[in-house]
């Protein structure tokens, strides 16, 4: 016993080398925290996130790129680009394709506007370019301090609205209706529609579930949710007749023929081969439209705002800011993930961005590289689990979509809500984003709101120049390209 004792006491020349080497990358002593503490904080953020592995295949397959290529595309794309922010910044973020640029993506210019995925990609590499001239030069500052508070916050609220209307379109929760556009789906309807097996009442069981182990804050919540509603289905698939279940005309060429559900497996050695239909396949020059100017606009302010509130988010609560209030590293922090974003186009990624939920991990202790690194280490094993991301019921996992646009709301509040020049613009740009099913067209129609009620209301000092230029750029958008 007073061996093991002595042993442990007396670390090997080996273990002292590997903890040397860790303190030297990350400095873990200078931010008071031990390996044992990130590498918690690592699992902790990446159990939180995880569910984009299995979302943003779901969502982009809707452009007709492979599931299984996506799957990877993902895993792969969130493992470089985490890793990166690790070993340069120094900091405990993880990044992943960003939720609701996957939705603008799909829905708005692939499926909305017509253009092919290659050339979305290639939108896509072009926004990652000029992010990253943004944070490698000022015009980063000029960005972020030109463009007015409240409609930052709109942007994250828009873009949560539009993925919560998605979410409740393709659980069947909402229909179209001839009527009134939208209405209330049946909601004891269990079947195969265009986009597979569907249940509007286990999409929001999903959900409630989601919500309520969430705010609990049980580890795992968003996981724990989508493979209870998972194992329903199974459930429902041993249980009830065949018959049972509504085969729509459009699903019969795919449904199985029997059950809700099919057991594919849990885990299998990744196939490279399944990502050559998408590596490096973005059509930069068909990129080059007058047309796709605010889409690539898009891609960059949502990217940028978004990549700026969370970075700042989890400085403050990981203590990354000196006496003076300065961040330390964020300007490494920035580059990383502009980088990450031409990057991850090369896997066939939307643009790839830092995730509020790693504030979990900062919750944790995660105060370094160490937990980004440990991050982007399990999103590479992700990739082991492609039959368990095959097998998921895509109801189950609009749940999470629909969670994940409730919290993404709630940037609503930090509005002044007794200023109408304030409050009117950003609740256009969030209606308009989901109501025209296209977050350019609501940045658009937010942009010209704020000019209009600040020059109208006697405020035109507020109005910078960059409001102005956009507003201009928005206006000819609405005159000449649609």
């Amino acid at each position: 016993m007073e061996q093991v004792s002595k042993s442990c006491e007396n670390p090997t020349e080996e273990q002292t080398s590997d903890v040397g080497l860790l303190e030297r990358l990350f400095k873990l002593s200078q931010h008071n925290t031990s390996i044992k503490t990130e590498l918690m904080a690592g699992l902790t953020t990446f159990v939180t996130m995880s569910y984009i592995m299995f979302l943003n295949p779901v969502i982009m397959s809707n452009t007709g790129m492979p599931f299984d290529g996506l799957f990877l595309a993902t895993c792969l794309g969130a493992a470089i680009a985490t890793i990166l922010m690790g070993m340069y910044a120094n900091w405990p973020v993880g990044l992943a394709p960003g939720m609701g640029l996957n939705a603008f993506f799909t829905f708005s210019v692939v499926g909305g506007m017509g253009y092919s995925w290659q050339i979305a990609l290639g939108a896509v590499f072009l926004s990652g370019v000029l992010f990253v001239l943004m944070s490698v030069t000022r015009l980063r500052e000029w960005m972020l301090d030109s463009i007015p508070m409240s409609l930052r916050l709109a942007m994250t609220a828009g873009v949560g609205l539009f993925l919560g209307f998605i979410g409740l379109r393709f659980t069947g929760i909402i229909v179209a209706s001839p009527d009134n556009v939208v209405a209330l789906g049946d909601m004891t309807h269990f079947g195969f529609g265009q986009f597979g097996p569907e249940a509007p009442a286990l999409g929001f069981l999903s959900f409630l579930l989601i919500a309520v182990l969430s705010y609990r804050k049980v580890f795992g919540a968003v996981i724990i949710g989508i493979a209870t509603v998972t194992l329903l289905a199974f459930a429902m698939t041993w249980v009830l007749p065949a018959d049972f279940f509504v085969i729509s005309e459009a699903a019969k060429s795919f449904a199985p023929e029997s059950g809700f559900v099919a057991y594919k497996g849990i885990l299998a050695v990744p196939e490279f081969s399944a990502l050559e239909p998408i590596f490096w396949k973005a059509d930069i020059v068909g990129a080059f439209q007058v047309a796709l100017i605010p889409v690539i606009v898009t891609f960059l302010f949502v990217n940028i705002f978004d990549t700026a509130g969370t970075l700042m988010g989890v400085a403050e609560r990981a203590n990354l800011q000196d006496k003076n209030g300065k961040i330390e590293g964020l300007s490494k922090s920035l580059k990383a993930d502009s980088i990450a974003s031409v990057i991850g186009t090369g896997f066939g990624c939307p643009p790839v961005t830092s995730y509020v939920e790693s504030a979990a991990g900062v919750a944790a202790g995660g105060r370094t590289g160490l937990t980004a690194v440990t991050i982007g280490l399990l999103f590479a094993i992700g990739m082991f689990f492609l039959p368990l991301a095959q097998m998921l019921p895509a109801f189950a996992v609009d749940g999470a979509l629909i969670y994940v646009a409730m919290l993404m709301m709630s940037s609503l509040k930090g509005l002044d809500w007794d200023d109408l020049t304030e409050y009117a613009p950003a609740v256009c740009t969030t209606v308009m984003m989901a109501f025209t099913f296209s977050i350019a067209n609501g940045i658009a129609f937010g942009f010209i709101t704020y000019t209009v009620l600040k020059v109208g209301t006697g405020k035109s000092d507020q109005v910078s120049n960059g409001v102005w230029a956009l507003t201009a750029l928005f206006v000819a958008k609405f005159i000449f390209l649609n």
